[in-house]
């Protein structure tokens, strides 16, 4: 019987698998990016939220001061421009506000003016925090550049002849009248000068031509008088926010002015 000792195999360690160090650190990274991805969708979310109340105040406030000056209107459309908002509600200065009156029609001299549109950029506006939360204060603006359409119906109700006929040719305002000569009925044709002033877009019909017309000195009389009855001035409501009409162009939709005012007071609270 052998002495010697039982040969005991000694039992096999299986190593534990090492974590790779960066594991940990992608996982944490992956982590962190979801959340400033969230805080970024917070983020935005609550910018475009407060750029909506923003801009419904500012449309009530412009409801308002437009209805206080008797004209009427559709609901102002108003458009609070740069980004982020809340940056620019922190500083209390916005790059710019549109704001946008449609179907507008206003008395003027017993007489109502239509305006399809009229398209206000204001630049530079300056609205302190404090006034945002208090409703205290004013909302101003550096300059202000307003564009408005006055349809031809309205000049052409202005003119109060029959059968008159404004529109657009070749970018200058021509006319079209069916008239009476000396018994003979012809169709008068021709285009107008236009100039500002004062507040008003004076039209002057100088030459009028006709196929046909009579070349007598008579004839020639009663062109040129009815052209003086053409010629008028066409007067426009007080536009809102100061505007101070500049220039006049010629559309196929009306004739487009053009008017400017600077340190302008948006809305006042209080």
């Amino acid at each position: 019987m052998s002495t010697y000792p039982a040969y005991q195999e000694e039992p096999v360690r299986r190593s534990r698998p090492r974590r790779q160090p960066g594991r940990r650190a992608r996982r944490l990274l992956a982590v962190v990016a979801v959340l400033l991805l969230v805080l970024a969708l917070v983020l935005v979310v609550a910018d475009r939220v407060a750029v909506a109340y923003a801009e419904r105040a500012v449309a009530d406030q412009v409801r308002q001061q437009v209805a206080g000056q008797n004209i009427e209107s559709s609901e102002p459309e108003v458009s609070i421009g740069g980004f982020p908002f809340l940056s620019q509600v922190a500083t209390g200065r916005y790059q710019s506000v549109s704001i946008v009156l449609r179907d507008v029609s206003a008395p003027v001299n017993g007489n109502s003016v239509r305006l399809p549109t009229l398209d206000v950029d204001a630049r530079g506006v300056q609205a302190p925090l404090e006034t945002l939360r208090t409703g205290q204060g004013e909302v101003t603006a550096e300059t202000v550049q307003g564009t408005a359409t006055v349809s031809y119906d309205s000049i052409v109700q202005l003119i109060d002849q029959p059968g008159v006929e404004l529109s657009e040719q070749d970018g200058r305002l021509g006319v079209t009248a069916p008239v009476d000569i000396l018994g003979q009925q012809v169709t008068l044709t021709g285009t107008a000068d236009l100039e500002v002033a004062q507040g008003e877009v004076l039209l002057r019909f100088d030459e009028l031509t006709a196929e046909g017309l009579p070349g007598d000195e008579a004839a020639r009389g009663f062109v040129e008088a009815y052209a003086q009855q053409l010629s008028i001035a066409v007067p426009l409501p007080a536009l809102p926010f100061q505007l101070d009409l500049q220039e006049v162009a010629v559309t196929p939709a009306g004739l487009a002015v053009t008017a400017t005012a600077t340190d302008v007071p948006l809305s006042a609270f209080g």
